[in-house]
């Protein structure tokens, strides 16, 4: 872990090495575009002397030998003709170099006349001081990196203040959630973040508030399961302790008790599997998610569900929309949710009513409800907390719980209300998907 000196550090670090690489980078290429501007304009300047000199003076040679002064005041150049011998074919070329005087000198040799007998090449020499523009360019250079350093310390200055900027919300996020434990989880004030900030604090006290519910729930659980387990085994002790202190018990006593034995027996049975299903389902929570076609899933669920509502004598349909729909989840969790809404409008419809499943696309958001014919449901109780049942259930209070927790699971939310109109229940589950494709 890096204590947040050594994040300020590294931050600024980053960002002033990647600003001076984007200056060198930019600094050079700006120093590149100036001395070829520089360059090119220097060589144009002198072939344009040249062609002064062909189209103003017919005889270049005396023109040379006798004007040299006046060519040098004039045109700040001096011209020479050479005659060297030459195995090369004669070209125009331009040459920059140095002198002993520390000059920079730009020198054009242009082909003048050429001697078939001797094999020699006569040239027009034009040669011209260039060391202003040497020096003028290295000013520029030296502007440049001027400029550069200057730039380089307001980035360092700014990077100090955006430091501290970026690391004050997160420190003031940071204390207020190291003063926290699981027994004294609250929301966080968001009135002092930045504005910048407030959808990671929103964010942060939607994941609190999560964690909340989850910590009530399992400390319920833990207290639940205590008290469905305690229930029976005092029946038990209490039928035992009865049967033997009565001294002329009857086989038919002994027989009563022992099968309120065994019902006391199945009702424990019943809390440890609901409890051991708990457990698969925090497992299948760490399923790994898989691209389906949720709409094809559904459908091949939907024969289970129509053979389970004829056993019951009830009917059950479905309506599927739209025709496809590819989508990343953990099947088991989905397909938990869905069965658990189904035996439950099921369990409460009467016969011959019926259970109608439906789903549709709005939005970003796959709906998928469960409408029954049934007696309604108590709003005023958290269906979803565990071990809690309406009067008619006959099972110990965990499906909701769980739906819950797989809900919670995938990012998406349930819900369970009476029907606006007529009697019976609507469930209803919410599943934000990011990509679709009908």
């Amino acid at each position: 872990m890096f204590s947040q000196k050594s994040i300020r550090v590294r931050f600024l670090l980053q960002l002033s090495v990647a600003m001076a690489t984007l200056l060198v980078f930019f600094s050079s290429i700006l120093y590149t575009y100036i001395s070829y501007s520089t360059d090119n304009q220097l060589e144009d300047g002198i072939i344009k002397h040249a062609n002064y000199l062909f189209a103003t003076y017919p005889d270049i040679e005396h023109t040379v030998s006798t004007q040299q002064e006046v060519l040098r005041q004039t045109l700040n150049i001096e011209a020479n003709i050479v005659t060297v011998k030459t195995n090369n074919p004669a070209i125009t070329n331009i040459v920059r170099y140095k002198d002993k005087q520390g000059h920079f000198i730009m020198e054009m040799r242009i082909p003048y006349r050429s001697h078939a007998l001797t094999g020699a090449e006569s040239y027009l020499i034009i040669k011209t001081d260039i060391t202003q523009a040497k020096k003028l360019q290295a000013e520029v250079y030296r502007a440049i990196l001027f400029l550069s350093a200057i730039t380089m310390v307001i980035i360092i200055i700014y990077a100090f203040f955006l430091s501290n900027m970026l690391l004050n919300p997160i420190k003031t996020l940071n204390y207020k959630l190291s003063k926290m434990d699981e027994n004294m989880l609250q929301n966080l004030d968001l009135s002092s973040l930045p504005s910048e900030f407030q959808p990671l604090g929103k964010t942060l006290n939607r994941l609190l508030m999560r964690i909340q519910n989850f910590i009530k729930y399992k400390k319920e659980l833990f207290i639940g399961s205590a008290h469905e387990l305690k229930t029976p085994l005092a029946v038990m002790k209490t039928k035992n302790q009865v049967t033997l202190l009565k001294k002329d018990s009857t086989k038919e006593m002994l027989k009563e008790a022992l099968q309120q034995n065994i019902i006391s027996i199945d009702e424990m049975n019943r809390t440890v599997s609901s409890i051991l299903e708990f457990g698969r389902a925090e497992g299948a929570q760490l399923e790994t998610p898989e691209n389906i076609d949720i709409i094809a899933f559904l459908h091949q669920k939907m024969d289970g569900f129509s053979i389970l509502a004829q056993n019951q004598k009830k009917h059950f349909s479905y309506e599927l929309s739209p025709r496809s729909l590819m989508v990343t989840i953990q099947p088991l969790l989905l397909i938990q949710i869905v069965q658990n809404f189904v035996q439950n409008a099921l369990k409460f419809t009467p016969e011959g009513k019926s259970v109608l499943l439906k789903s549709k696309l709005k939005k970003h958001d796959f709906i998928i409800e469960v409408i029954d014919e049934g007696c309604g449901i108590d709003e005023s109780k958290d269906l979803f907390a565990p071990f809690v049942r309406t009067k008619e259930s006959q099972g110990v209070g965990l499906g909701l719980f769980l739906a819950q927790s797989a809900a919670q699971a995938l990012r998406a939310t349930i819900s369970l209300k009476n029907r606006p109109k007529g009697n019976g229940a609507i469930a209803s589950l919410i599943l934000p998907i990011e990509t679709t494709k009908k």
